[in-house]
This record gives C-alpha cells, structure tokens and sequence, in this order.
C-alpha cells in the first residue's frame, strides 16, 4: 500500500498501513524511516494489521513544535492509532525507536499489548560514539558535510559495484547508508541532533528505562538483537531480559544493530512465534 499522509494536530504524518488483523506498529531509530522495516513489513501483514509511521522530523514526515522528547513521540504514536481508529498494539520500538516503544508502554499501558525492542536504546549508557559526537557544538556543520549528495553517491556506487559482482553488502551498511541519506535536508539533520541531544551527552544515553522495566513488566516482551552490534552493546539486551524474566530474549549471531534487516525471515518467524505464543496484556485490551 502507498504511503498516506495523515494530518494530526495541524501537522502530516506519513504512514504506511497494510494487511490485516491485530495490530502491530513499527517504530524506527534516530534518522532512520519507515522503509528499515521494508523487508518485514509484507510478510507480518500476512496475518496483521501492520502500521509503519515516520516519526516526526524523519522522512516524509513535518517536523514537531520543537518537542523532540521520548514523551512527544510515545504521545504522537499514541495520537497515530488513535486517528486510525486502533485501540492497541503490538508496538516494536528499533534503536531509539524502542526506548520511544518503552515511553510508549509506560505513558499509554492501555494501548500496548505487548512490546518488542530491537536492539533497543534506553537500556544503558554505553553507544557508539559517532551518536555522543551529535551531542556536541556544530554537529549540524559537520553532519551536513558527511551527508553531502557526493558521499552518499560514492556510498550508492560501492553497493551497486558489489550486487553486480554477487556480494550483498550487509545490513547496517545499507541503513547506515539510508541514514546518511536522510540527513542531507536540513530538517531532517536538526530533528536528528534536537532529538540524540535529548537522550545522550557526550558520555553517552543519560536516559534510561533500567528503573522502570518493573513497571512495565506485565507487558508481554521480546528483545532481539545482533550478537556484533557496533552502535549499542548486546549486553544491554542480556541485562534488559534479566529484569524482564517473563520476557523472551532472541540473539542473531553475526547481525549487528539491523537484525530485523540482516535476516528478515528470522525476525518474521521469531514476531510470529512471539504473538502467537504471547497473549496481549489485559491493559492492552481496555
């Protein structure tokens, strides 16, 4: 299905919605899109209604009033289902975009069913520093340079060269690529910094839901992640599901931050085992 532009609170939201049945909302990283879910998205939708927005600020969609907080996002999701006339979710949170599904769990308990983290931010101080290196003064200068239409054309050129001679070239290098990609506008580069600001310094993420998984522990829970991610350590994965001991924990050998990209069938067999096997929080059925 094509992507819709739905408008809320005065602003356009661009949404992909297909299938049918239980609902599952896709929420990707910081600069990412909706399409690091493309290689899933079909096949979930078999069995599921399946919703992938971009967040505000990334891709097609308006920037936000300035608020680039996890509480903005988790309330412009909320607002999402809401104008489409869904009442809950199965919401899956990549990267930033899980510590956005964690808000999301906390805030609105009534509209999450279960609650899957991909290789999720918010789970510990430790990133990669090219994210701490956002978080200083001129980030936006330098962020403009690296994303420059020549460097993300050389990076094009480097992965048709490989396809022709018969090499995939891996999964965090096609997104890093598209993340790259996305920050050649200017909006998108000041969502991008305005919103790794709000969650991490220098030394790292300074926001952390370690204190509040016990809140949001009666929600059914999948963690998955790549056991060689370079921008979050597998550890913190480890550590999340030992606080979460109801909770399922999936880790993709040689994947790294992409799983959900690195091996897409995988992932869907593992949502599918998930949601079939989990039944949604009664809070989630309010």
């Amino acid at each position: 299905m094509a992507v819709e532009a739905i408008t809320i609170h005065g602003r356009a939201v661009a949404v992909r919605q297909l299938g049918s049945g239980p609902v599952i909302l896709l929420v990707h990283g910081i600069a990412g899109t909706m399409h690091t879910w493309d290689a899933v998205a079909d096949d979930l939708a078999e069995h599921h209604t399946v919703v992938i927005p971009d967040l505000p600020g990334h891709g097609a969609s308006e920037s936000s009033n300035g608020d680039y907080s996890l509480g903005a996002y988790a309330s412009g999701l909320r607002d999402l289902l809401d104008t489409l006339g869904h009442t809950s979710a199965t919401v899956v949170g990549h990267s930033f975009g899980g510590g956005v599904a964690m808000q999301f769990a906390y805030q609105f308990p009534g509209h999450c069913e279960r609650l899957v983290l991909v290789s999720s931010g918010g789970l510990g101080s430790e990133v990669n520093v090219a994210l701490r290196a956002a978080t200083l003064p001129g980030a936006e200068l330098v962020l403009g340079i690296i994303a420059h239409q020549r460097v993300i054309d050389a990076a094009g050129a480097v992965g048709r060269l490989a396809s022709r001679i018969g090499v995939t070239p891996p999964g965090d290098i096609v997104e890093s690529a598209r993340s790259y990609a996305s920050l050649a506008e200017s909006e998108p580069r000041k969502a991008f910094v305005q919103t790794v600001r709000a969650v991490m310094d220098r030394h790292g993420q300074r926001v952390s839901a370690s204190d509040r998984l016990t809140i949001i522990g009666h929600i059914p829970s999948l963690i998955v992640w790549g056991t060689d991610d370079r921008i979050i350590p597998v550890w913190h994965a480890i550590r999340a599901h030992e606080a979460l001991p109801g909770g399922r924990l999936e880790l993709f050998e040689h994947a790294g931050h992409f799983p959900h990209v690195s091996d897409p069938a995988r992932f869907v067999d593992v949502m599918e085992s998930f949601l079939a096997g989990a039944g949604p929080t009664a809070k989630g059925l309010q």
